[in-house]
């Protein structure tokens, strides 16, 4: 997944959710922050950010902000690139796609993709006890981390009752026959494994528990977060205890 033409700023402040002021070739702008998790520990004052210009028709703001340094590592933060990195990235989950569907409806939810493929790649992380042939229809939930501590990706940051919602729905589709996987992906890179973040998020943890129970297949994979976009890079191990 790759950006256009990109900008350096430095973070000033939060405004909300959904703004903040940046300081641009020193002139202070509000800009979009694509991601309206908490993200404490990325967005400070002081810290480089990367932005792109904004597109679309009625924009109230030049940039959108979607990258930022820490310890002088990058963490992309732009909430619609796991999506575009999934997407990339099936085809060395699955062999030969031949269906491949982005939000799939699915009892009360909404699944990021639907895949149905002639088999799982010989790269499908986890997954040596399943058949390579005879044809797989399954569900894939994406999540973006953006979360670093001790070494560990964590997810989520913040409570989250639709990520429970989706665990809910795909350990029902696990049950019914479908092979059904959330892939957590890691907006940076350095990572060691992927686990859930009981802190402040235990309801989410205790769901990722039951769906694995249930059959759920948990894969995550690391990005190399560069300024210019973000893209995949290797499989991660999911500790959900």
């Amino acid at each position: 997944m790759q950006y256009g033409k990109t900008a350096a700023g430095v973070f000033l402040a939060r405004k909300n959710r959904f703004t903040a002021l940046v300081d641009v070739g020193g002139r202070e702008e509000t800009v979009h922050v694509k991601n309206t998790g908490r993200l404490k520990e990325l967005l400070k004052p002081g810290a480089k950010v990367v932005l792109v210009p904004a597109e679309g028709p009625g924009r109230k703001t030049r940039f959108d902000l979607v990258g930022a340094y820490r310890d002088g590592r990058l963490f992309n933060i732009d909430s619609l690139a796991p999506n575009k990195v999934a997407a990339e990235y099936l085809p060395r989950l699955f062999r030969n796609i031949t269906r491949l569907k982005p939000e799939a409806k699915k009892g009360e939810s909404r699944l990021d993709f639907y895949v149905e493929a002639e088999g799982l790649a010989e790269e499908a992380p986890g997954e040596k006890g399943l058949p390579a042939s005879g044809g797989v229809r399954a569900f894939v939930e994406v999540k973006g981390v953006t979360l670093l501590r001790d070494g560990g990706a964590y997810f989520p940051d913040a409570p989250t009752g639709r990520g429970i919602k989706h665990l809910d729905e795909l350990a029902k589709c696990a049950k019914e026959g479908y092979f059904a996987a959330v892939l957590f992906v890691v907006q940076f890179k350095g990572a060691h494994f992927v686990a859930p973040n009981d802190e402040t998020g235990r309801a989410f943890g205790e769901a990722l528990r039951r769906a694995k129970e249930a059959g759920v297949r948990l894969l995550a994979l690391e990005c190399d977060a560069e300024e210019d976009g973000l893209f995949p890079g290797r499989p991660l191990p999911v500790f959900a205890g």
